[in-house]
């Protein structure tokens, strides 16, 4: 049996194990408001939508399907943001583009470049775990047209800190890119992180911020579990990660903001969120003493996120000299929940490089003119 066949006959058992335990007792796996759903057309977003209110006002669900997901009543609104103008016009303004730079062709980054290609020290964007590249449209518009090179990235199926890095660098000389300022949410911070101690003897990295992160995998508790991720089903994956949203009475922008990144939660395929899963959760820690030359701003929100006081005071202890911007809330993701807020703090942190080689902004007479904040006017 070679190793693909034995990845199906291992999800199918978990499949099956879970089967018989639901069947038993639907307790195990239901809350106050969540229930197990199952649908065969995973495209279907009206027949999701059906099957959600169906389950919800208590009749009967038909659970013979091929997939199964894990939905709640708060993730019944779901597209507000895919469907604004703003994102629209972001997807017919901005190509995606996609790049093979492993000798195992499967493995492909997804990259959504905009702004001036002169500029060969951009901003790059690094999604969390369950986020794709165009969870930063909203920094990609923004910047972009104020003459910012903006990259976000979508990394493939890696399932070692090395194998990322090494890919990244590949990435890196591909695009002809001696530096880059990396913008890392969560996991993307980690990697980040990971990638500029991997390359601190020749630095590839001119600075990083680094948006609800970490600097130690232990802090998840899922260290010995994370090996047998490859051959787990995606239900029980996305159940982990879904744990972490927001629950109950939100703000609608954070709302919305959790709408989008269940939507594109749901896009993932099983090794993708596998993959992501596994190097969130390895035993793999930063060693910050060999980030002390890096600029570093930490970006944080202060409301319930994913990541709890104590995570966020030992990030500051790491990096005592970097600097501190802090966010009354914002959710798991500010990015798309309060973008105005954390559009500013980014252009406050690339603002030291304008002058320099390591500019991520096309050099223009009237750049200095453009202001951060509003006008003595508008205030």
């Amino acid at each position: 049996m070679d190793k693909a066949a034995f990845q199906d006959h291992l999800r199918n058992h978990f499949l099956t194990a879970f089967c018989a335990a639901a069947s038993k007792s639907s307790s195990m796996y239901s809350g106050e408001n969540t229930k197990f759903l199952w649908w065969t057309d995973s495209s279907n977003r009206e027949k999701k939508r059906q099957y959600i209110t169906s389950a919800l006002s208590g009749s009967s669900t038909n659970t013979r399907g091929k997939q199964i997901f894990v939905l709640s009543h708060d993730y019944i609104k779901m597209g507000e943001v895919i469907k604004s103008q703003e994102y629209q016009s972001f997807r017919g303004s901005v190509p995606q583009k996609k790049f093979i730079v492993d000798e195992d062709n499967t493995k492909v980054w997804t990259l959504y470049d905009a702004g001036p290609r002169s500029v060969k020290c951009p901003l790059f964007c690094f999604p969390p775990a369950s986020g794709t590249a165009d969870v930063f449209f909203r920094q990609v518009i923004f910047l972009s047209s104020l003459g910012y090179r903006v990259i976000a990235a979508e990394y493939p199926v890696y399932w070692n800190m090395r194998e990322f890095c090494e890919g990244f660098r590949k990435l890196l000389d591909m695009l002809q890119l001696d530096k880059v300022h990396i913008f890392g949410a969560s996991l993307g911070g980690f990697l980040a992180q990971k990638f500029a101690e991997y390359t601190s003897k020749s630095p590839r990295v001119a600075s990083l911020i680094l948006c609800n992160s970490f600097y130690d995998t232990s802090i998840f508790q899922q260290t010995n579990s994370a090996p047998t991720f490859w051959m787990m089903p995606a239900l029980f994956l996305k159940k982990m990660v879904m744990g972490s949203f927001e629950k109950g009475l939100v703000d609608s922008n954070i709302a919305d903001s959790v709408d989008f990144l269940v939507d594109k939660l749901d896009g993932l395929s099983q090794q993708e969120l596998a993959s992501r899963l596994t190097l969130n959760c390895m035993s793999c820690y930063i060693e910050p003493q060999k980030l002390d030359s890096l600029d570093i701003t930490l970006l944080d929100v202060f409301d319930d996120c994913a990541l709890s006081e104590g995570v966020r005071e030992e990030m500051y202890k790491c990096y005592p000299n970097a600097k501190r911007a802090h966010m009354k809330d914002g959710g798991n993701f500010p990015y798309l929940s309060r973008s105005d807020d954390v559009n500013i703090f980014l252009r406050i942190h690339l603002m030291k490089f304008e002058e320099t080689k390591f500019t991520p902004r096309e050099k223009t007479s009237d750049n200095n003119q453009q202001s951060i904040g509003p006008s003595e006017e508008e205030v």
